[in-house]
């Protein structure tokens, strides 16, 4: 069916569509047009960006799909219409050929003069109102991240999640923690938002050594979990944290007691296995998809123990049992990392189910007496943030901020009681270990709200 060039000369809330055309330099290579306005309509003449997709990552769900077509144009809150163009792929692609995607040493042919060549098509694709103040400049957008290589090694569908996948990636500028300036990870990432990466661990060569000749991505040489670093960006800032009550968890481990966490959101399962196998916690994860926790344990080396507990299912629920059940003991740290099901106004973290005074309460209800929350917050909007730091303040005691330095994430810690123990009053043995597996530039990045 003939696509009709008038249904673009509006701007429709939310509206998406893609179709094929023949590349103007190139007849025989199709290249592949998807369209979306945004879900806000501008009060003046609106703005249009456009993007090239990296050659090479046209399936990935990031340019590939609606959603990640709309996490792109919601980061920028700009532009009322944004059109992507790249390579055609056929539909389906992804889940049966194992794709390997090495960052190009230099443009190829379809990006050279892209400005050039793509004016009259993103002038055609743009709405009337764009052409108040003559023949408008169309802004060409980048898309810059620190992958190098990627390979998808799984792919399957959760019941709560949808569909998701593992892969391993190269990238650069990755602190060399490692390989001195070589880095290869393991990501899990969900369809519902392919921009946020749900977990992030360091994967090794399975030959050892640090010699890394003929060591790459999708290469013969096979890759496995190293969970004795953080690598997500917010995990190191949120066991950070514990920097707080570091003197009282210390006294209970010299009292023979192990500290226990709750971690509500397992992902992958670093958190939880490093709170268990760095800081000797015992720990409660608690994850709503079952689909999740089996790729855990499969590809990102999560293992349940006698100290590693995992239940399956919702947070906020779980929460409200615990708070019944007394025979289960308080818990040291609460550490909350959760995120909305529903990416249409972009992504939040934690959930808008968690901003109650119900939920918040039952949070600290688990807590022993100098117990903290530590809580990974993406927040959608100023309002979503300022409500959330005043629900907390009306039910904990003391509320402080890490921000992660990401431009995205910040770490909130509240305290169940005022605190009497601080950080730096004595050397203990507990915190010993924390400052010797977490960058003390986050200890000491703690701030009070």
């Amino acid at each position: 069916m003939a696509l009709d060039a008038s249904t673009f000369e509006t701007l429709t809330p939310s509206r998406f569509i893609s179709f094929t055309i023949p590349h103007p330099s190139f007849s025989n290579t199709p290249l592949r047009v998807a369209v979306l306005d945004s879900p806000v309509q501008p009060n003046d003449v609106p703005q249009v960006g456009a993007m090239l997709v990296p050659e090479g990552r046209e399936i990935d769900w990031i340019f590939s799909t609606e959603l990640g077509h709309l996490q792109l144009l919601l980061s920028s809150p700009e532009i009322s219409r944004l059109i992507l163009i790249g390579n055609n792929f056929k539909e389906g692609t992804l889940p049966f050929t194992p794709h390997v995607y090495h960052r190009p040493l230099e443009c190829s042919m379809h990006q050279q003069g892209f400005e050039v060549w793509s004016k009259p098509l993103l002038l055609a694709l743009s709405p009337k109102s764009l052409f108040k103040r003559g023949i408008p400049e169309i802004p060409i957008l980048s898309y810059v991240d620190n992958l190098v290589s990627s390979v998808v090694v799984h792919q399957c569908a959760g019941i709560h999640v949808g569909e998701m996948l593992v892969e391993d990636v190269e990238i650069e500028n990755g602190g060399g923690v490692l390989h001195h300036g070589r880095e290869f990870r393991r990501r899990l990432r969900f369809k519902r938002m392919p921009n946020l990466i749900q977990t992030e661990i360091c994967i090794v060569p399975v030959k050892g050594g640090d010699c890394l000749d003929g060591v790459c991505i999708g290469g013969n040489v096979g890759f496995v979990p190293y969970l004795k670093v953080l690598v997500h960006p917010y995990l190191g800032p949120m066991v950070a944290g514990l920097v707080l009550n570091s003197e009282y968890v210390a006294q209970r481990i010299q009292n023979g007691f192990k500290p226990k966490a709750l971690c509500l959101g397992v992902g992958g399962g670093a958190l939880a296995t490093f709170l268990r196998t760095q800081l000797g916690f015992e720990v409660m994860a608690v994850d709503s998809d079952r689909e999740v926790l089996r790729v855990a344990r499969e590809y990102f080396g999560l293992e349940e123990s006698k100290f590693i507990h995992v239940v399956v299912g919702d947070a906020f629920e779980s929460l409200k049992k615990l708070v019944e059940d007394e025979g289960n003991g308080k818990f040291d740290i609460v550490m909350v990392d959760l995120d909305s099901s529903d990416i249409k106004n972009g992504v939040s973290s934690p959930p808008v189910e968690f901003v109650r005074k119900d939920v918040l309460l039952a949070a600290k209800l688990v807590l022993c007496e100098y117990g903290i929350l530590a809580i990974n917050v993406i927040p959608p909007s100023r309002y979503f943030y300022d409500n959330l730091v005043s629900h907390i303040k009306e039910v904990f005691h003391e509320l402080y901020k890490i921000d992660v330095g990401n431009g995205e994430n910040f770490v909130l810690i509240a305290t169940a009681s005022p605190l009497v123990f601080l950080a730096g009053d004595c050397v203990n043995s507990f915190l010993m270990r924390l400052k010797s597996v977490i960058p003390e530039a986050y200890l000491k990045s703690i701030t009070k709200i």
